[in-house]
């Protein structure tokens, strides 16, 4: 971290702190918030987490969980607002633009208080006085982990901070599979088990928490909406509004559907394309060395990693997105087609 020893120096008297993340936050966002927020409480810090819009129902299990602040639900939110304007330090996590938290921006960007940016993502904006950002980290939630450590406060981790700091290492691996799996991210779910975290609990709450609805939605997507187009080694997927009120669909639920895209066999690149009120929402996936975050960032005002990224289009609806997509695709071809 740039100036670790003025950040240590102003974490060791308590503080009043807000805690925020991306916009529909995920298990590593949430993780990596709820995990700071349970050590930056045994530190006698005055805490409140704010999420800049709900999240999915099989995060709800994480400590910490019940007091966390909607930004979007009009009830708490001049609640939260007030906590923003009155905050020492805001800690942005899993997130280096703040474009990211949609309507709370405004709020971060005026408050008074000290802001502390810590993330893995490319491209960080400079809205923060002090910055712990690593592209090579598999997850937020890993330099979370790492920072404590740093602190001196390893002994402070305990098996609820464990299990929501391991929750974000674990999904933003793809469960330990993804190429951001390092012998370090290893050691380190390595030290939370030993904690007594039960991984296996972790696992199926996460991933085996999953409604009837959900499944049968799911079910329909593989079957009805997955377009296979072999010459370029990719799939895509569109849902339309309609279909996602047709199955009462919730947050969360088109989570990890573009992953099922990369199980064909030969596919370099999976995405999904969702009709969202606010924008035509889309997911990239791929695989080796064919890197989505350029594409992602070049046609379709996104980023991210490697071989996870996200983009938007306004403007342009479900359909005139997915003829952006076709239209670019035969620059990529030649790309796709030699990864091995």
């Amino acid at each position: 971290m740039q100036n670790f020893e003025a950040f240590r120096e102003i974490i060791a008297t308590p503080q009043r702190i807000v805690i925020t993340t991306h916009y529909k936050p995920d298990a590593d966002a949430l993780g990596s918030s709820l995990g700071l927020a349970g050590y930056l409480k045994k530190k006698g810090h005055q805490v409140q987490v704010i999420t800049p819009s709900d999240y999915p129902r099989f995060l709800n299990w994480m400590q910490g969980n019940d007091e966390v602040l909607n930004f979007e639900d009009s009830k708490t939110q001049k609640q939260a607002i007030q906590y923003l304007n009155e905050a020492d330090l805001i800690f942005c996590l899993d997130f280096s633009a703040l474009g990211r938290i949609e309507a709370m921006a405004e709020y971060v960007a005026k408050a008074k208080a000290t802001k502390v940016m810590i993330d893995h993502h490319i491209n960080p904006e400079s809205f923060a006085t002090f910055v712990y950002h690593d592209t090579k980290a598999s997850a937020t939630a890993q330099l979370i982990y790492q920072l404590i450590v740093l602190l001196g406060d390893k002994s402070l981790i305990d098996i609820p901070i464990g299990e929501s700091l391991y929750a974000g290492i674990m999904t933003d691996t793809g469960s330990f599979r993804h190429p951001s799996t390092t012998p370090e991210v290893h050691r380190i779910a390595a030290d939370i088990m030993e904690l007594g975290v039960n991984t296996n609990l972790v696992h199926r709450r996460i991933y085996d928490s999953t409604s009837v609805e959900r499944l049968k939605f799911l079910g329909f997507v593989l079957s009805e909406k997955m377009v296979v187009l072999p010459k370029y080694r990719v799939v895509y997927f569109v849902l339309t509004a309609e279909e996602l009120k047709r199955y009462n669909s919730q947050t969360g639920d088109t989570e990890g559907i573009v992953n099922y895209g990369l199980q064909v066999e030969g596919i370099v690149m999976s995405v999904i394309i969702v009709d969202r009120p606010e924008a035509v929402k889309m997911s990239f996936r791929s695989v080796e060395q064919f890197a989505v975050n350029g594409l992602a960032s070049k046609y379709f005002n996104g980023g991210g990693h490697k071989n996870a990224a996200g983009g938007k289009t306004t403007g342009l609806g479900v359909e005139g997105t997915v003829a952006k997509l076709l239209s670019i695709l035969p620059e990529y071809q030649e790309e796709l087609l030699k990864v091995e």
